[in-house]
């Protein structure tokens, strides 16, 4: 999941939140996570002023972020000492599992 400006966005993207009208989950729904985003649902998201919005993966990959593989080599060479404590194994699992859920198969950048 990646928070991105609405310039940013594509058509084809996918709300992986919802989106309310006031910016908090008191306000009217304006649309549901999941939804695909079109070039006139974008302009209509401008037209309600909404400035940020939710989408899955990483589609807008800054210059200098790094990639999944290059993410997990760096945590098991951190954990490497210390992959034999039960509770340190834990810890890598975890952060390994964040990584790739947060990132996903291609850097968390969609894939068709």
């Amino acid at each position: 999941m990646q928070k991105i400006t609405l310039k940013s966005a594509a058509a084809g993207m996918v709300l992986a939140r919802d989106i309310f009208r006031n910016g908090t989950t008191a306000g009217f729904p304006v649309c549901g996570k999941k939804t695909v985003l079109t070039a006139s649902l974008i302009t209509r998201l401008e037209h309600m002023d909404i400035a940020t919005i939710y989408v899955e993966g990483c589609p807008c990959g800054e210059e200098g972020d790094r990639s999944l593989d290059a993410v997990l080599h760096d945590l098991e060479h951190r954990f490497v000492k210390v992959r034999h404590d039960p509770l340190m194994a834990r810890l890598y699992d975890i952060y390994s599992d964040y990584y790739k859920r947060s990132m996903g198969d291609e850097g968390g950048r969609q894939t068709e």
